[in-house]
């Protein structure tokens, strides 16, 4: 048999998630943020769970022309835009909308030939530092843009940094909403986490919202809120087996580096699963751990292939019992993807993202 590793996507829980976000929006109409091929989940995969989206955000010009290949005919958004001249010739064969962050992205607008104008989003810097005009410069870049025969429509767009935490987006609103008060455009400004906890307000969720991680059943604003607050379901579960079981007695250690010393006798499971499968090497001692359905912690430090797992107090596990590293137990516990990144001071985000290419997935309703 093959090694019993698996990762399972649950299409019914990104459709959850999807109406979960709409219900938040507020009629608002929203993009289904699949960047990182669906922060680790497959493009091709939870397509048809998230087809009803009203457009697909993203980053990469290969995954836009997945879309295309996929059927789907709406919006698709470039959320960096392009990155030199020459991509420009794909946004319009491919009818993509794409950011505009920089002065150089309107230089490549000015000169790029094109019979379709282009539709476009003017990423604002309002605090956040990382991409976009600052608000200063909003309104010479948006009369550059309304200027060009090749831009048709011009959005106006702007992320949020601390929508997650206490400082929150008020900041940022009322720098956006000073800069673009009177341009004409459609707007986008909520990401997940603005959009779980001011969604409600129309100053907020605006004409699109843009959730990411909400889709795929992890929580924004972990450890303040996890998903039973949100109403989220998992969309991804890891999940193994334990292939060897090992009795310690107190003195004993467990794995490389010896990291783990018992202090009593302990039974103690070896499971399928190590950091060469996207599990994280840092997690350590105690990170959160299923078997048969039962929580309890992981042992020692994590090997490329295999993980230790404490199974004293479960006199049921053995060899063969189910290791829901994160997700969905078979008897329906869950344990959130965010929890385990968190032991291993990390968030749901990049342990979703990191599960290796090595690891068998399959699809299910």
């Amino acid at each position: 048999m093959p090694r019993p590793i698996l990762a399972t996507i649950h299409l019914g829980a990104l459709r959850h998630n999807l109406a979960v976000a709409r219900q938040r929006a507020q009629g608002a109409r929203v993009w289904a943020v699949v960047k990182a091929n669906a922060y680790g989940h497959g493009i091709a995969r939870v397509f048809d769970a998230l087809r009803g989206a009203d457009g697909f955000a993203l980053l990469d010009l290969a995954e836009a022309e997945l879309l295309r290949k996929l059927g789907w005919r709406g919006p698709i958004l470039l959320l960096e835009g392009v990155f030199e001249p020459r991509d420009l010739e794909p946004c319009s064969r491919l009818g993509l909308w794409h950011a505009v962050h920089t002065d150089a992205q309107i230089d490549w607008l000015s000169q790029h030939k094109t019979q379709t104008p282009h539709h476009v989003f003017l990423l604002m810097n309002s605090g956040m530092n990382r991409l976009g005009f600052p608000a200063a410069r909003y309104r010479t870049a948006w009369a550059r843009l309304n200027a060009l025969v090749q831009v048709d429509e011009i959005a106006l767009m702007t992320h949020f940094s601390d929508a997650d935490g206490p400082r929150g987006i008020d900041h940022q609103l009322a720098t956006f909403e000073a800069a673009a008060r009177d341009l004409p455009g459609e707007r986008s400004l909520a990401n997940s986490a603005a959009l779980l906890r001011r969604g409600d307000e129309p100053r907020v969720h605006q004409d699109w919202v843009r959730p990411g991680i909400m889709l795929y059943g992890s929580s924004p604003d972990y450890p303040a809120n996890g998903i039973a607050h949100w109403g989220l379901q998992p969309a991804m579960t890891l999940s193994t087996q334990v292939i060897a079981v090992q009795q310690l007695q107190a003195g004993d250690s467990v794995g490389y580096g010896s990291t783990f010393t018992a202090d009593q006798p302990m039974t103690v499971g070896t499971v399928a699963c190590g950091y060469a499968d996207g599990y994280p090497r840092h997690g350590g001692t105690d990170t959160p751990v299923l078997v048969d359905g039962q929580r309890t912690r992981t042992l020692g430090r994590v090997s490329m292939d295999m993980l230790a797992v404490d199974l004293t107090g479960l006199p049921q596990a053995g060899v063969g019992s189910e290791v829901t590293l994160w997700g969905r137990a078979a008897n329906g516990t869950l344990l959130p993807v965010e929890e385990v990144a968190a032991a291993a001071g990390t968030i749901g985000y990049e342990q979703l993202c990191a599960l290796a290419q090595r690891v068998p997935v399959v699809v299910q309703e």
